[in-house]
């Protein structure tokens, strides 16, 4: 089968591998479709561990099945979490289920970035997902990211009424746009360093764009009745965001940490003021059983349009200038990879 196997973001290149064998608790799913992460360009991270074959937003179809698989057959068309929680940890009980220790050491093989892949026994017991009719390939390769959009907005203590400002607005950020305003946010806010991106949080929801500079919290404040924003959401890494998120939050408000920084920045915290003001701080990585499931519904209902976002649409043999895209943050949103193509 061709895999495309990942050096670099400069050199990705398409390989041969024999398709995977599965186990008796196994299957083998058809990649029909897989998403580019922005998670997936970030060297630093990326890199210690190459070469390999990444894609982690993938949807297909089960083709084979362990002999002593169980509720599932061939034909079945699905979307397999890469990463998946036991359920049994204090941890997940305690509905942490993305710091689970299994979670991080679980993966399918090779990656999604190629035509078949196997799942292993785990990720069937906790992590295979029928696709509901009429919810295409494509569709699916959003229910990743946008699992981790709906934890993000559940943990930091989301409630209809709220004034939100969304720092970045590639793929996620314009998710978070889109959830925040069909959940009955008050106002939505978007800010982003390139005007493309804003003509797009405007499609998807957003009450207001600003370009991102020294005068954002002066211009938001202008559109929110003289007012900081009750939730602000940091869908970017750089420094400069997180400082201004610290500014932007009203008394009272939440901030909520939905991006990576580069190893080993440093960000300082006005402790003082934000104490004060009794902001609450969280992160959110991953997504849970229980937000796949909502992430599912949310696209599947048509509440949260997805297809809109999907800029390009490349076979295999592309997915070098797809890494490229995503990489450059230009014009794409979200790049789907097409194996059987």
């Amino acid at each position: 089968m061709r895999v495309a196997v990942y050096y670099n973001n400069h050199d990705v290149r398409l390989e041969e591998r024999e398709v995977p064998s599965i186990g008796a608790n196994e299957l083998l799913v058809r990649v029909w479709a897989s998403g580019i992460c922005g998670s997936d360009v970030l060297e630093w991270y990326r890199l210690p561990k190459a070469p390999l074959v990444l894609g982690h937003e993938i949807a297909g179809e089960i083709v084979q099945v362990g002999q002593d698989v169980e509720n599932w057959s061939v034909g079945q068309r699905v979307f397999v979490s890469h990463h998946v929680p036991c359920n049994m940890c204090r941890y997940c009980l305690s509905d942490h289920h993305s710091v689970c220790d299994t979670l991080a050491r679980t993966n399918f093989d090779p990656g999604g970035f190629s035509e078949y892949l196997r799942v292993p026994a785990i990720n069937v017991r906790n992590g295979i997902y029928e696709l509901p009719t009429g919810m295409s390939y494509e569709q699916a390769v959003f229910v990743e990211p946008l699992a981790c959009v709906y934890r993000g907005q559940q943990h930091v203590g989301w409630k209809p009424g709220r004034r939100v400002l969304v720092i970045g607005a590639g793929m996620a950020g314009l998710l978070h746009v889109q959830l925040a305003a069909k959940s009955g946010a008050a106002k939505v806010v978007a800010v982003d360093i390139n005007p493309g991106r804003l003509e797009m949080a405007s499609h998807f929801g957003a009450d207001h764009t600003l370009l991102a500079g020294a005068d954002m919290i002066d211009s938001f404040k202008s559109l929110n009745d003289g007012r900081l924003a009750e939730i602000v959401v940091i869908s970017t890494g750089a420094k400069s965001a997180i400082e201004q998120a610290f500014q932007a939050v009203d008394k009272g408000g939440a901030i909520l940490f939905f991006a990576p920084t580069d190893p080993g920045v440093k960000i300082d915290m006005p402790f003082n003021d934000l104490w004060r003001k009794e902001i609450t701080m969280t992160s959110s990585y991953a997504g849970s059983p229980r937000d796949i499931l909502a992430a599912i519904e949310l696209i599947s209902s048509g509440r949260i349009n997805v297809e809109p976002m999907i800029t390009h649409r490349l076979p295999l043999a592309r997915t070098q200038e797809g890494f490229g895209l995503v990489a450059e943050a230009g014009a794409s949103i979200k790049v789907v990879i097409e194996p059987q193509k």
